[in-house]
């Protein structure tokens, strides 16, 4: 492995601690007595009395027997105070001279002790009386700073660095934690509106045997043991509703789902969903309470339904617009598509300027017409109703069109949030559509559903009417921390195989200009040579330096001369 600089430095520091008899990683508990934020915010109470911290060293100014630093918790930062005659004696200043002043760098994680007190400047402070290594950093933070302007420099801002190495972002960048503490209380929110009605939290499968209860592409494994392929699940429904059978009436889960698809800024192969069946309730009901749960949300979670997403502003105060499917396709194609064939719909679609192919059937050809000509206008909660049968396998039959189904999805910012349904009881109309998704399946679309036939028997025994509901977690928390990426409300997203640091020796020169590189992407020439800051000689030596060893390549367009990581 090749050290930079830096990193051999804090190596060597690290032996200097070990020789001085300090361990760098102490196993014995390390018990505090407060968090920086409960003194900050109630300073009155601490004032004068000893506390003990821990937490990580984020920067120090010393000033010859006295220094002060950052240390920063779980809970926000603060300063400390480090005065050479307090944390060591005269006879041995080696705590404060050799072990702060030399050996420590930033990002080391220390414990305190000492009095809380408030400098001539008024700030909260610590007094240190005691010093403690926990944990020594060997690699450096990235340094950000902000002026007295208030203006960030240096910030830890480059998106795939941050998914890459959330650990970093979240030390660095206190305002990603606010988002992920919001992510839990939507999900907390959620639990408490669902437990106060009594229903139960479960669990059900994520390896399955069959994929089903969603139209998606599955992952797929083998299972030696058992010598058969199983698949990470694609949606928790048939599960959820086999309880319903057993006699449950109300169950939800937080499930985990996979889905072998595209990545984009909205979707990851693995996210999470909220489903919930509830017995002797319709699409109607659900609806409601689905209005009630998200006002609840928003309020827990922001203080207020009114949320900014982008540049709109939202509200999640209930009661939502109810439109049936066709009738927004009409609206906004000028299209009444209800009464069409496969090819009728197919023929409106190339009209529309949307692409198809043999494989789509009439679910499909909807489902693309809705998505790409209707979807995005809707910007305020709102529930799209009704959907065409083929479109919804799973759900009942409508109550007044037997074209239609007892169905919803829940738009929100022109996406899709929530899929509801009355769901379909009747194994014989059930096994009915299975075999049409198998039909589709035949055709080629391999987003089809699979047949699952102790699903069937299961519903043979008896379900009762039954409502039912899915909420992507992702997708809301999203829209309530105004975050229009996916990446930036998973911890850890998917991302690609990291590019290998490369292997060969660089000069420095050589070093600096691959790592400007890195940063700036795909550049012309010109503004590669400014930002090297190298003179011309030694510019031409160092980027064909790259080049040669592959690292870079240089690519004469018609727009000029643009350099590149290879």
């Amino acid at each position: 492995m090749q050290l930079s600089p830096l990193e051999i430095v804090r190596r060597e520091s690290l032996q200097k601690l070990r020789e001085l008899g300090i361990n760098p990683y102490p196993a014995e508990e390390f018990k505090t007595t407060a968090t920086i934020k409960q003194i900050i915010s109630n300073f009155d109470a601490f004032e004068g009395k000893e506390v003990v911290l821990a937490g990580r060293m984020m920067s120090r100014r010393i000033m010859g027997k006295a220094s002060f630093a950052e240390l920063k918790d779980a809970s926000g930062r603060m300063q400390i105070y480090i005065n050479r005659d307090e944390i060591s004696s005269e006879e041995d200043p080696t705590m404060y001279n050799t072990v702060f002043k030399k050996l420590l760098d930033m990002g080391d994680i220390i414990g305190i002790k000492g009095d809380v007190f408030k400098t001539k400047v008024g700030e909260v402070s610590v007094n240190v009386k005691e010093l403690s290594v926990l944990s020594k950093s060997l690699r450096p933070l990235p340094v950000v700073k902000t002026d007295a302007d208030g203006k960030i420099h240096d910030a830890f801002s480059d998106a795939e660095q941050r998914y890459r190495r959330r650990y970093v972002d979240l030390i660095v960048n206190d305002h990603v934690k606010e988002t992920f503490i919001k992510r839990t209380k939507i999900t907390n929110s959620m639990r408490d509106f669902f437990n106060k009605k009594g229903y139960l939290e479960v669990e059900t499968p994520i390896l399955q045997p069959i994929p089903g209860g969603a139209a998606a592409r599955p992952f797929m494994t083998h299972h030696n043991a058992l010598d058969m392929p199983l698949y990470l699940r694609i949606a928790n429904e048939l599960y959820l509703k086999r309880l319903i059978v057993g006699g449950f009436d109300a169950v939800y889960e937080f499930a985990k789902d996979f889905r072998n698809e595209g990545m984009d800024r909205t979707h990851n192969p693995e996210f999470t969903v909220m489903e919930l069946y509830v017995a002797y309730k319709d699409y109607n009901w659900m609806m409601n309470m689905t209005e009630e749960l998200l006002e609840k949300i928003a309020i827990d979670t922001n203080g207020t339904t009114k949320v900014q997403i982008g540049k709109n502003n939202v509200s999640f105060k209930a009661p939502y617009p109810r439109v049936p499917i066709l009738e927004a396709i009409k609206i906004h194609t000028g299209y009444d598509v209800a009464e069409m064939d496969e090819e009728e719909l197919r023929d409106v679609c190339r009209k529309v300027g949307i692409e198809v192919d043999e494989t789509m059937g009439v679910g499909k050809l909807i489902d693309e017409l809705f998505g790409e000509k209707c979807e995005h206008l809707y910007i305020q909660p709102t529930f799209i109703t009704d959907y065409p049968k083929e479109m919804s396998p799973l759900t009942k039959e409508h109550r007044t069109n037997p074209a239609l189904t007892e169905r919803f999805e829940l738009m929100v910012n022109g996406k899709e949030l929530a899929n509801a349904y009355s769901e379909l009881n009747d194994p014989i109309d059930q096994r009915e559509r299975f075999e049409d998704q198998l039909k589709l399946s035949a055709k080629g679309d391999d987003e089809a559903m699979f047949i699952d036939q102790d699903f069937i028997r299961a519903l043979e025994y008896g379900m009762p009417p039954t409502s039912g509901i899915g909420i992507g977690i992702d997708r809301l928390t999203m829209f309530l921390t105004n975050n229009s990426s996916i990446q930036e409300v998973l911890f850890f997203p998917q991302m690609k195989p990291e590019k290998k640091a490369p292997s060969v020796e660089l000069n420095d020169d050589e070093k600096a200009l691959f790592e400007v590189l890195k940063k700036v992407g795909k550049t012309t020439l010109i503004d590669l040579k400014s930002h090297s800051g190298l003179s011309n000689k030694k510019w031409d030596k160092t980027i064909k330096g790259l080049t040669k060893h592959n690292l870079a390549k240089v690519n004469n367009t018609d727009e000029g001369l643009f350099v590149e990581i290879v």
